[in-house]
């Protein structure tokens, strides 16, 4: 069975990167096809990608490209279509809506199967990491470019053959803007360094924890204030979008109080990001309509609580009063609350480590392999 990966584009490494790495674990001959690869801004991370057989578009020769990712959407589809995977009996894809479902399928048999991270957070009205729509001139180009991306997207979602939704919650977007059905497998998250330990046999530190990819959806910013005002410290890691904000905010703090425990600390290993989450009080995640989120799932991997808002994809791996708390509202009262609850909430990290395996990556590998061999058998 000759197989092809599709990914979006690889210049930051996050959790669909993650899904990425684990189908080219199952499959490691794939070639993978993209539209950019940008390894000098994957960071320490850039080293997982160094001997895949990766296959760039046209859109890798051209200048500025790193900065040109986000208006490439609006011919994303047309990208793809100049790829020919005729030569393979599946191609799998790993990507967000509207970039990759309008591949070249005249007179080919290939099936296309799609891990859909979620419909374009861009067409259909979820925060994205640009916060475009402040511009009124961009805003009003912006919304008729949409409206016709909107038919491309639907269109092509029409062009695949099984859908593979992230989260429960995706599949309701899936269903909801594509009218089509999809199997819920949730993404992978590696489990090798866990332990089996009991929350008293944890030595915790005296900080709360927060990060991953910053953009403006996962409301770092919020997290920040409410500790600041709490005076409680906390650890920020990670990089994106919202990285120059996130530091400048924080440095503010720190130039009218010398006292302040918030720091940043940029972008860190794996390792180093679990031993951060394994110390942690508990993992503060304020992401807005996220698809999934998988490093609330990583911090209860190691016996780490989560105080989570309660939207989209987190509700579906937290269980309230037993792995985390929720907040209800985005606001500095609201998480502020909460925080000063979870001081009365008692978490066994053993019940945050048997939640976290009902997500780990040996899971995912054995239930997307059936997945595909079960299509494929079923089409032969």
């Amino acid at each position: 069975m000759r197989i092809a990966l599709v990914h979006d584009y690889i210049k930051e490494y996050g959790g669909a990167e993650r899904v990425l790495e684990a189908l080219h674990g199952i499959w490691p001959d794939a070639p993978i096809f993209t539209t950019v690869y940008l390894p000098e801004f994957l960071g320490p991370h850039k080293e997982r990608f160094r001997d895949w057989d990766i296959r760039t578009s046209f859109m890798q020769y051209l200048p500025l490209k790193a900065k040109l990712i986000s208006p490439f959407r609006l011919v994303a589809p047309l990208v793809f279509k100049t790829f020919d995977f005729s030569q393979f009996d599946v191609v799998i894809v790993s990507a967000t809506g509207a970039y990759v479902k309008k591949f070249k399928v005249q007179n080919s048999k290939f099936k296309i199967i799609t891990y859909c991270h979620t419909p374009a957070r861009y067409l259909y009205g979820f925060a994205t990491a640009r916060e475009w729509k402040k511009n009124i001139l961009i805003r009003v180009l912006g919304e008729i470019a949409n409206h016709f991306l909107r038919l491309i997207d639907f269109k092509s979602s029409q062009n695949v053959d099984y859908f593979i939704a992230n989260s429960k919650n995706v599949a309701e977007r899936i269903k909801k803007f594509y009218r089509k059905d999809s199997t819920v497998i949730y993404p992978p998250v590696d489990m090798k360094d866990t332990k089996i330990l009991r929350y008293k046999d944890i030595k915790k530190g005296n900080y709360f924890l927060a990060g991953g990819r910053l953009a403006r959806p996962k409301h770092i910013d919020l997290i920040v204030d409410a500790c600041h005002k709490l005076n409680i410290p906390l650890k920020v890691f990670g990089r994106g979008f919202g990285d120059a904000d996130i530091k400048d905010q924080i440095s503010k703090i720190k130039n009218t109080n010398k006292k302040s425990n918030i720091e940043y600390l940029g972008e860190v290993t794996d390792e180093e990001k679990l031993e951060l989450m394994r110390n942690a009080r508990a993992y503060i995640f304020a992401a807005e309509d996220e698809d999934f989120g998988i490093t609330p799932v990583e911090a209860i991997s190691v016996g780490t609580p989560v105080i989570a808002y309660k939207s989209g994809g987190v509700v579906e791996s937290v269980i309230e009063g037993k792995t985390g708390l929720f907040f209800d509202e985005l606001t500095v009262e609201n998480l502020s609350k909460a925080m000063k609850q979870f001081n009365n909430l008692t978490i066994n990290s053993t019940d945050c480590i048997n939640q976290a395996q009902k997500f780990s990556k040996e899971r995912f590998k054995k239930e997307i392999k059936e997945f595909v061999e079960s299509k494929i058998k079923h089409d032969s």
